[in-house]
C-alpha cells in the first residue's frame, strides 16, 4: 500500500511539472522540434533540470543498501543497442514529433477530452500492443 501511495505521490508531481513547464501543449514540443524556424528552447530547459534533479537523486538513494520501499533495486544492466531499441526510439520520435506528445503529456491532458489527446492514446495503446506482439524476442 505504501508502494502505490509513493507511486501515486511521484506520478502528481510528474504531472504538475509538465502543467507548470508547459510540456503538456503540444505547440511546445513542436516549437522544440523547429530548430530551423521559430524555435522554442523551453524543453531543454526542462530537461536539463529533470536531468539534473534524477542525477542527484540516483547518487544519493544508490549508496543506501536496499531501497525504502522494494527489496531490491532494479536497475538495468544491458549497455548495448540492438534494433528494437533503436527501431522503438525511432517511432517514439516519430510520434513524438507529428503529435507534440508523449506518454506523460497525453496522461495528464487525457481529461481535456480533446481529440488530438485522444488519438494520439489511442495510438500510443496500439502500440503497446503491437509491441508485445512483434517485439518479443525469439527463443
Amino acid at each position: 500500500m505504501l508502494q502505490a501511495i509513493a507511486s501515486f505521490f511521484c506520478g502528481f508531481v510528474f504531472t504538475l511539472g509538465l502543467a507548470i513547464s508547459g510540456m503538456t501543449q503540444p505547440a511546445k514540443v513542436v516549437g522544440f522540434l523547429d530548430v530551423l524556424g521559430n524555435w522554442d528552447t523551453t524543453l531543454v530547459f526542462v530537461m536539463a533540470s529533470a536531468v539534473g534533479v534524477y542525477y542527484i537523486a540516483f547518487q544519493v538513494i544508490t549508496r543506501r543498501k536496499i531501497p525504502i520501499l522494494a527489496p531490491r533495486f532494479l536497475i538495468p544492466t544491458r549497455t548495448d543497442l540492438d534494433f528494437r531499441s533503436i527501431a522503438g526510439g525511432v517511432m517514439f520520435g516519430v510520434g513524438w514529433g507529428i503529435s507534440g506528445l508523449c506518454p506523460g503529456p497525453v496522461l495528464a491532458t487525457l481529461g481535456t477530452g480533446t481529440s488530438s489527446v485522444i488519438v494520439m492514446m489511442g495510438f500510443m495503446l496500439a502500440g503497446f500492443y503491437l509491441s508485445n506482439i512483434i517485439g518479443q524476442p525469439k527463443k
